[in-house]
């Protein structure tokens, strides 16, 4: 841990300035009034975001989301956004899509998919997202695992459909033409949704209906199918108005694909509901793009991967020099642990300081955060927002007292935690403690004010004598202290007969400038021996061209353990987190 503090960045105006007196007031139950009025089941997110909003003459030309791609730009407001939805509402009608159906959205970044969100919305059909860059065995998977009615796809992307599939998906959706002739019902979608009538009437339902399915990979199992409901609402509002600190005139870009559960939520959900403008970039990273895209539209509020950050430092301190970043209010950070050096440089650089945030697409919204009215603990993921609680526990069960490492766990039944696996009850179940605890799986500590700091996954854990754990996450980061080591990834390798020690293999890769020899090996073990304790001892160091993480830049030990015992470990960048 870091002892160094930095000073909160809006300590008398964010929305949450009084973290102390917020927690020990709050009550989700004083939300859940505001959004069900007339009881529980009479809920449904657009009615709670896009139909308030365009239903409203003062907000229904509100900009709700602006397309840029290629310097193409679109936009659509509130009361626009409210046609088009109830538009595509009526096309899923007309071909049979009623409440419980599901519609698969297999496509690049495009308007379509923000579309199809809203509509599924509408009517009670389940929204499920799949990345664009899926393998053709990995699209096969989802199409068994999710059993869609229909599919809304491209031209191009048809072909990874699975062939036999064909008579189980009644209707295929295509962005646009001409159809491939593969399906026997290929429907040009915009086409068909502009000829219906731009009004609809909402369905209200009880807030445990399921709004959207994503898919999340485990360590150990296949891919699970996690469901969410409209009762998120309630805290994706409220973590977003606290996260964000959003305020009427926010633009908030979140640069995640919607096949990832950071896209759906606070790209699209999290916007709605506060009635403010979403920027979606449908186009990859470059550093010049997107300081270009932050400077054009003025963003207040950016929620982007430490990932991007480092990108972004690897492009030069002078390249930011050349864009005007005075309206960025807020960044904000999710998919991997914030360090110290990516702090800084963006407080020097862009002129903020990121704010890191942890939650799994399993919670459903932020669950742990820094926020911008409160300090921050370098390399901490922050403290529970109001309404959570956390602890770290031991093997048991039963909570750590401060500065103890442990399995990070949630008390349950927060407005946002997954409703279910699809088709996997049993699974569902082993989320959960005998005595209530949500288990995250991730490793962590807790200081003494109540900052957590994560140390990777459950079996990410190494031994250091007879009886202590620690996470790798500190000798990674004792690692990057080398000035020949860029990036650093551990793994146990197991301790000897009758040894205490705990043996672990380090995988680097190079700072520029730096080739690797056995010497430099041998150095850089050195170096760990006299700032290690005795018991860990790291008795090798493979040099890697890049390490194995997921799309959101989330470091994969599991992929390394694998390829040292010769077993696959897949392609890292088609995981999710």
């Amino acid at each position: 841990m870091i002892k160094a503090r930095i000073p909160a960045q809006y300590p008398e105006t964010a929305n949450l300035c009084d973290y102390e007196k917020t927690c020990a007031s709050f009550s989700w139950k004083d939300i859940e009034s505001r959004f069900y009025p007339d009881g529980e089941d009479n809920c449904n997110i657009i009615a709670a975001s896009i139909d308030r909003w365009a239903e409203n003459p003062s907000t229904r030309d509100h900009l709700a989301l602006i397309f840029e791609s290629k310097n193409c730009r679109r936009t659509w407001t509130y009361g626009e956004l409210r046609g088009i939805s109830c538009r595509w509402a009526r096309m899923l009608e007309k071909y049979g899509f009623t409440r419980g159906d599901r519609l698969m959205v297999f496509m690049p970044a495009c308007p379509e998919i923000w579309f199809a969100m809203a509509a599924c919305a509408r009517i009670g059909v389940l929204f499920c997202p799949v990345f664009p860059t899926s393998t053709p065995y990995e699209v096969e998977g989802r199409v068994a695992g999710i059993a869609p009615k229909g599919v809304l796809t491209t031209p191009d992307l048809v072909e990874k459909l699975p062939s036999g599939s064909a008579s189980e998906i009644d209707a295929l959706f295509l962005q646009n033409g001409p159809a491939p002739g593969l399906f026997p019902k290929e429907i040009i979608a915009p086409d068909i949704a502009a000829q219906m009538p731009s009004e609809h009437v909402l369905r209200y339902f009880p807030k445990s209906t399921p709004l959207y399915m994503i898919f999340t990979s485990g360590s150990t199992r296949p891919p699970k199918g996690i469901i969410h409901c409209h009762g998120d609402m309630t805290g994706i509002y409220t973590t977003a108005e606290w996260v964000f600190d959003v305020k009427p005139d926010t633009l908030l870009w979140t640069d995640a694909d919607p096949a990832w559960v950071t896209g759906a939520v606070y790209g699209a959900y999290a916007p709605w509901l506060h009635g403010i403008t979403s920027l979606v970039v449908g186009e990859g990273f470059t550093a010049a793009k997107w300081y270009h895209l932050l400077e054009k539209y003025r963003v207040s509020a950016w929620y982007t991967t430490p990932r991007i950050l480092n990108e972004l430092m690897a492009a030069g301190e002078d390249l930011p020099t050349r864009f005007d970043f005075s309206a960025l209010l807020h960044i904000v950070t999710v998919g991997a642990p914030l360090v110290p050096d990516v702090i800084y440089w963006c407080r020097k650089h862009l002129k903020r300081t990121p704010h890191d945030t942890w939650w799994m697409t399993e919670t459903g919204i932020v669950c742990i955060a820094n926020t911008p009215g409160s300090d921050i603990k370098p390399g901490s993921m922050g403290r529970p927002l109001p309404g959570m609680a956390a602890a770290i526990l031991d093997e048991n069960g039963k909570p750590f007292p401060p500065l103890s490492i442990g399995e990070l766990a949630l008390a349950s039944g927060w407005p946002g935690m997954m409703t279910g696996i699809f088709h996997d009850p049993r699974r569902y179940e082993t989320f959960f403690s005998d005595n209530g605890w949500f288990l995250t799986g991730d490793i962590a500590l807790q200081d003494e004010e109540g900052y957590f700091y994560h140390h990777g996954r459950h079996d990410d854990l190494l031994k250091a004598g007879d009886n202590k754990l620690m996470g790798p996450f500190e000798i990674e980061q004792l690692l990057c202290m080398h000035p020949a080591v860029s990036e650093a990834a551990v793994i146990a390798k197991g301790a000897q007969p009758g040894d205490a020690l705990s043996r672990l293999k380090a995988f680097i890769t190079l700072s520029e400038g730096y080739m690797k020899s056995s010497r430099l090996s041998y150095e850089i073990k050195a170096f760990l021996k006299g700032n290690l304790a005795a018991d860990l001892i790291v008795e090798e160091v493979e040099f890697m061209a890049s390490l194995p993480r997921t799309r959101s830049g989330k470091l994969l030990r599991r992929v390394l353990r694998a390829r040292e015992l010769g077993l696959p470990g897949g392609e890292p960048r088609n995981m999710k987190d």
